[in-house]
């Protein structure tokens, strides 16, 4: 596959405090002292030298991560674009930049009539971000389109990559997630799109259109998400705050028979999927704030910034909320957002 094109433009660097609440869609106040942009990988493995010896974190576009706290590390603005497309009788090819916006590349996608991202339209963040997360919504998860990822390995210095076997994908999770000890910056991301694609539309509301296509498919999942979560760019929030916990089903049978409206979908391995949202909402959590940090009155499972709040404040409502699901329905939920402190990420 051809190299990705990517501008050639050189990195730029920061040595004074840099405000960090632009850079993470929940916008809290907090900054950092060492901040610079990567535009190129030459400039990134300029920095390995820094990168192997101090903290350090990447940002796409903030829309999966909260600093509570100053951050004492070095922060990293991810700005690597570039889509390259190729295809071959049966597939559509396509090598992405990491640093490119992901709806920006559905959409860039549906305009060329290359299909099967139409179910994940409108989630937030970079293209880097899609294997971490294994990106997922409206019944189609993004490794089933991820052929390779292309990575700078911190500890080597070496350029490598994983096959989607070597990814370990899990439900919102992956190699790259849980490998703390050998770091790994996402540098593109490699996809194969079949040229007779499969419609999901198992997701209720998708299996309501009628006659569906991709486009229309595209348009519902635009909508459906429009309406039922907050705009970062009004109120701060990074999405979904929780994951949706998974359960052995003889767990679920007992929580059915206490909550016969439980709701629920079948999971690998023979276990229960439960909405995290049913469980905060029902423990009355919606619209619930504790200073200037909520639950949002629409959605319980998104967590908000009224405008004034603060990381102890979300660190607060978050651990009452975990703690008050355990107690009542002896399910520990695990965050999907990654909720960083002075040095390193927080454990709720």
């Amino acid at each position: 596959m051809n190299d990705p094109i990517i501008p050639n433009v050189a990195h730029s660097s920061h040595a004074v405090l840099q405000p960090l609440s632009s850079l993470h869609t929940f916008g809290l106040m907090a900054n950092c002292f060492q901040y610079q942009t990567i535009d190129t990988i030459d400039s990134l493995v300029m920095l390995l030298p820094k990168l192997q010896f101090k903290p350090f974190i990447l940002l796409g576009d903030g829309s999966n991560t909260v600093f509570t706290q100053d951050y004492e590390g070095l922060v990293l603005k991810n700005q690597l674009h570039g889509i390259h497309v190729s295809q071959d009788e049966d597939n559509y090819h396509l090598n992405v930049a990491s640093g490119e916006n992901w709806h920006d590349l559905v959409c860039y996608c549906m305009a060329q009539k290359i299909y099967g991202l139409e179910n994940l339209a409108l989630i937030p963040g970079t293209v880097g971000a899609c294997p971490i997360q294994n990106i997922g919504a409206y019944g189609v998860e993004i490794e089933r389109f991820i052929h390779s990822v292309e990575f700078l390995d911190i500890n080597t210095g070496l350029m490598g990559h994983f096959t989607n076997r070597e990814c370990a994908f899990a439900y919102r999770d992956s190699r790259f997630k849980r490998d703390t000890d050998n770091p790994k910056v996402i540098t593109s991301v490699n996809f194969v799109l079949p040229k007779q694609h499969q419609l999901v539309t198992s997701y209720g509301p998708l299996a309501e259109l009628v006659d569906p296509s991709p486009e229309n498919i595209f348009d519902k999942v635009v909508e459906i998400r429009t309406s039922k979560l907050p705009d970062p760019a009004i109120i701060g929030n990074a999405g979904s705050f929780f994951k949706n916990p998974t359960v052995a089903r003889e767990q679920f049978v007992q929580l059915q028979k206490a909550y016969p409206n439980i709701p629920h979908f079948s999971a690998p391995e023979g276990k229960v999927k439960i909405p995290a949202a049913w469980m905060i909402d029902q423990l009355g959590y919606k619209g619930k704030s504790i200073g200037g940090i909520g639950c949002h009155e629409h959605q319980a499972l998104v967590l908000v910034n009224h405008g004034n709040g603060t990381g102890e404040e979300l660190l607060a409502l978050a651990r009452e909320i975990r703690d008050n699901v355990q107690s009542t329905y002896g399910i520990e939920l695990e965050n999907e957002v990654r909720v960083m402190g002075r040095k390193s990420a927080v454990i709720l």
